[in-house]
């Protein structure tokens, strides 16, 4: 079968490969839909401890059950599926909490199995134990099923920095995962939405998508003065930097509200995470910062409901459906930032 390996730093390769077989408690799909995003591009490019290559990449699956292994059951072929990336153990002290983002013994596909920018892929006895095997509901594409995976990371750092009723959030980064927090946001309730880019192109892209209440570009105006205009001097209530930039964290602080929520979605670059925080001003205005790192199973299935509703529509995100042929081309678009999202159809 044909698939997209990783051998090495800027060493991404489309080949033949031996189509694989289930093991007694896996499944076998046909790989329908794999979307990319910026860790795939981040692999392809620096490449990362937990792969050891050659390596399958892509982790935000959708297909078709075409085999299961001698002891599945529930499962059988024809069934449309989607795949959690992030595996919890389910049995450490952290997901016996029910705190399944941060198990310590996560493993991940694309990265520690076989991913899905292939036609076939295994998804591992793991998987099936942790619940992270989903229906596709009726109606749902594989394309849109595959979106299910990021905008579960979406949900994770919105049930975290608590988006409700009446919030006014600021969503800073117009990617991919900006436009799934400007749309989640809309339907957890929240009051007015603003998006902020330094990119004019970019945002005027994802602007025409998802309609924030207000579009602010961070390179032609101060992000912090506007969003104070725009909130008669109280700030957001809540401010998610989905963007690796250390400097939209130090913004976000200064453009919250009393009691604000403040989430640091996007990760650091390694070698630059380091950020100065004005501690006072989390101090008096009772400020919370939270992180948010993947999602749970619980969390996929949720965001499939969310999408199967209509709650969260995604089709119109997917801006470009490029056959597996195409897919190291796929990485120049989404680091170009071309592109809302890619989905590749082997």
């Amino acid at each position: 079968m044909k698939a997209v390996r990783f051998h090495a730093p800027g060493d991404v390769r489309i080949e033949d490969v031996p189509e694989p077989t289930p093991g007694p408690g896996d499944v076998k799909i046909r790989v329908r839909n794999c979307s990319t995003c910026g860790t795939d591009v981040k692999i392809s490019k620096f490449g990362h401890h937990h792969i050891h290559p050659p390596r399958v990449m892509g982790h935000e699956i959708a297909g078709e059950v075409v085999q299961t292994g001698a002891e599945v059951t529930g499962w059988a072929a024809g069934d449309r599926v989607q795949v959690i990336a992030a595996i919890p153990c389910g049995t450490c002290a952290e997901c016996r909490r029910g705190r399944m983002t941060v198990c310590p013994h996560q493993e991940s596909m694309g990265y520690h199995y076989e991913g899905g920018f292939a036609q076939y892929l295994v998804v591992p006895a793991k998987v099936l134990a942790v619940d992270g095997l989903n229906r596709i509901p009726d109606g749902v594409g594989y394309a849109e099923a595959s979106v299910a995976e990021p905008l579960a990371c979406v949900l994770n750092g919105q049930e975290l920095a608590r988006v409700g009723p009446g919030d006014d959030v600021v969503v800073v980064g117009s990617g991919p995962i900006g436009c799934l927090h400007v749309r989640l946001a809309r339907a957890r309730g929240a009051a007015r939405v603003f998006l902020v880019e330094l990119n004019r192109e970019r945002l005027e892209l994802a602007a025409a998508l998802v309609h924030p209440d207000a579009a602010i570009c961070g390179s032609d105006v101060d992000p912090i003065d506007e969003v104070l205009k725009l909130t008669d001097g109280r700030g957001a209530d809540v401010i998610i930097t989905a963007a690796a930039s250390g400097a939209a964290q130090e913004q976000a602080v200064q453009m919250a509200a009393r009691q604000g929520r403040i989430s640091f979605f996007g990760g650091l670059p390694k070698d630059n995470p380091v950020i100065s925080l004005d501690s006072n001003l989390v101090h008096y205005r009772e400020l919370t910062i939270v992180g948010a790192n993947g999602s749970s199973p619980a969390q996929n299935a949720e965001a499939l409901r969310l999408i199967a509703t209509g709650s969260v529509p995604v089709s119109d995100l997917i801006t470009h459906r490029l056959p597996l042929e195409q897919a190291i081309d796929a990485l120049g678009v989404v680091a170009r930032g071309e592109a809302i999202k890619v989905t590749i159809e082997p």
